[in-house]
């Protein structure tokens, strides 16, 4: 098989395991590139990973050789460089979110379609063993027709732990953006595409302390929500109820779960790839757990290029494409725009439910 060749934009922390991923656990990628404003991160990546070239962004974009440019820069930067690469006839892949509005997420949709070039971006979470048992349960019909769902993620924020947590309370932070694409994705390929969005938000603290290092005692300013709840309906008609928090200590509330006409289903963490998975069919007294019947349980970042390396040598769309992010992206501005409107908020995009991958596959390769 042809090896697709990639280059890298961004060498900060998630770029590890892209390439730890992209160089050795699939089969139908190479990294041709990397490209970082940061000489000495490049100069680590390349060497540890063993990527041949070194280049500025200008470079990489403009190699004959690179066909998928791979964006790992820092949200604000994701738009500048996916319309980039999309005008310089490469297809790309960018970390979440696909940008930080909902307009810009749009207009890189329309240019991908005009420039016949194909535009996607994580999370690609969903394609790991975990979430696609969950998808062939929803499927095989095991917990009958999915009529209503709710997704949590709470916890106290970055200000504990994250060596730079400043960000998350600005412009573009938040727990809906910072964690929401793995919920709402998840979701969406378990249930299709959503149709109307109520939501509400708050901010409990002005100020956080941080106290981790290397900026230990240091204040932030929150600009942004940090508890977000509301309730999505999606096309199919089923009903979600979501809430993702930095405001809460402590919690019991289960990630994600599927309630059917005849069962309900324990979904893992969005956030990884596999986890465990329980099954409580009709008339049960008891869940049960369900082992999982598709490969990358472990951390595989990486795989949703590989998908769409796939579509580079063989057609078609890639799972994890631009539709589905940009969708994303609406649902996340839209809970803020409920709140601060006070109405419901009809979604203007869609996307196709993304197409299940097959069972007991080898690792390195996708259908």
């Amino acid at each position: 098989m042809r090896k697709v060749k990639i280059g890298i934009i961004g060498c900060g922390n998630i770029s590890g395991i892209y390439l730890e991923n992209l160089t050795h656990t699939f089969t139908n990628t190479e990294v041709f590139a990397v490209s970082d404003i940061s000489a000495e991160r490049m100069q680590a990546a390349a060497e540890k990973y063993g990527v041949p070239n070194q280049w500025t962004s200008e470079q990489v974009l403009n190699s004959p050789d690179v066909e998928i440019i791979v964006n790992l820069t820092t949200p604000g930067d994701h738009f500048k460089f996916c319309k980039l690469a999309l005008e310089h006839g490469k297809h790309v892949y960018v970390e979440k979110p696909l940008s930080l509005l909902p307009e810009q997420g749009h207009e890189l949709v329309e240019l991908a379609r005009e420039k016949g070039l194909l535009l996607g971006g994580a999370p690609d979470t969903f394609l790991g063993a975990g979430l696609q048992t969950c998808r062939k349960l929803i499927d095989d019909g095991y917990i009958g027709q999915p009529v209503a769902a709710t997704a949590f993620m709470l916890g106290h924020g970055h200000e504990n732990w994250h060596p730079n947590p400043a960000f998350y309370y600005q412009a573009g932070g938040g727990p809906m953006f910072d964690m929401g694409p793995y919920y709402l994705t998840a979701l969406v390929s378990l249930l299709g595409p959503a149709q109307t969005v109520a939501g509400m938000t708050a901010k409990s603290f002005e100020q956080r302390t941080i106290t981790s290092q290397p900026h230990f005692g240091e204040k932030i300013d929150v600009e942004v929500p940090t508890h977000i709840a509301g309730t999505l309906r999606f096309q199919s008609g089923a009903i979600a109820t979501m809430i993702t928090s930095f405001d809460v200590w402590s919690s019991t509330l289960p990630p994600i779960e599927i309630y059917g006409t005849q069962g309900t289903l324990l979904v893992p963490d969005p956030n990884n790839f596999g986890g465990p998975i329980s099954l409580r069919p009709a008339g049960a007294t008891e869940f049960k757990e369900i082992p999982v019947v598709h490969q990358y349980a472990e951390n595989s970042r990486g795989i949703g290029v590989s998908d769409m390396a796939n579509c580079v040598l063989n057609g078609g769309t890639p799972r994890a494409n631009g539709e589905l992010t940009n969708h994303v992206l609406e649902i996340m501005h839209a809970f803020h725009e409920s709140s601060d409107s006070g109405s419901y908020v009809e979604l203007k995009s869609n996307c196709e439910q993304p197409r299940p991958l097959k069972t007991g596959l080898v690792k390195g390769y996708l259908e």
